[in-house]
């Protein structure tokens, strides 16, 4: 970019990925944009490409009436909690009675593939990942305040600990009543 024109090189999702993720490339602090500070980073299991986000979309019956299933990409954002960037999620898991998805964050690029199916707004029930303790390790009962890996606005949430296991792979964790401080 030179005197304000943007090229199209410049886009992040124009190419290949080079084998790197930018989250994983990110200098986390701490502290968060706003200058709050969270404990730890959620981040993927295994060789998944984000942590797990568990949604419910304010239209819970479009789950059933869209047959929105595995593979599936669904565009949204998360109005419960307020937060003003659009998502693109890859369902890993869908219930037609709860309507309750399980999604990979999986960016831009994925929309532009295929068909989407847009749900606007839903809420964010939970996140499951890994976790890298930056502050203050996860500790199963507490509210505490983390940053999920892929967060574009790197703003602090907060949630309830609900599962935490120690594995080879590190701090598997769930974390539900997701807020954004």
């Amino acid at each position: 970019m030179s005197r304000g024109i943007k090229v199209r090189e410049d886009c992040p999702f124009r190419g290949e990925c080079a084998g790197s993720s930018p989250a994983k490339d990110a200098e986390y602090t701490g502290i968060d944009v706003c200058g709050k500070p969270y404990d730890f980073i959620i981040g993927p299991l295994g060789n998944e490409p984000s942590a797990r986000k568990i949604i419910l979309p304010f239209r819970a019956d479009l789950v059933e009436r869209w047959n929105i299933v595995v593979g599936d990409i669904v565009l949204g954002r998360p109005m419960g909690q307020g937060c003003p960037v659009q998502h693109v999620l890859r369902v890993i898991d869908a219930n037609p009675v709860t309507g309750v998805l399980t999604c990979h964050t999986v960016g831009p690029r994925a929309a532009r593939e295929g068909t989407v199916k847009e749900v606007q707004a839903y809420h964010v029930v939970g996140f499951e990942g890994i976790a890298t303790t930056i502050n203050r390790a996860p500790e199963f009962g507490l509210r505490q305040p983390f940053l999920p890996s892929f967060c574009m606005m790197h703003l602090a949430h907060t949630g309830v600990m609900n599962m935490v296991l120690e594995k080879t792979s590190g701090l598997h964790v769930r974390v539900e009543d997701i807020r954004i401080l």
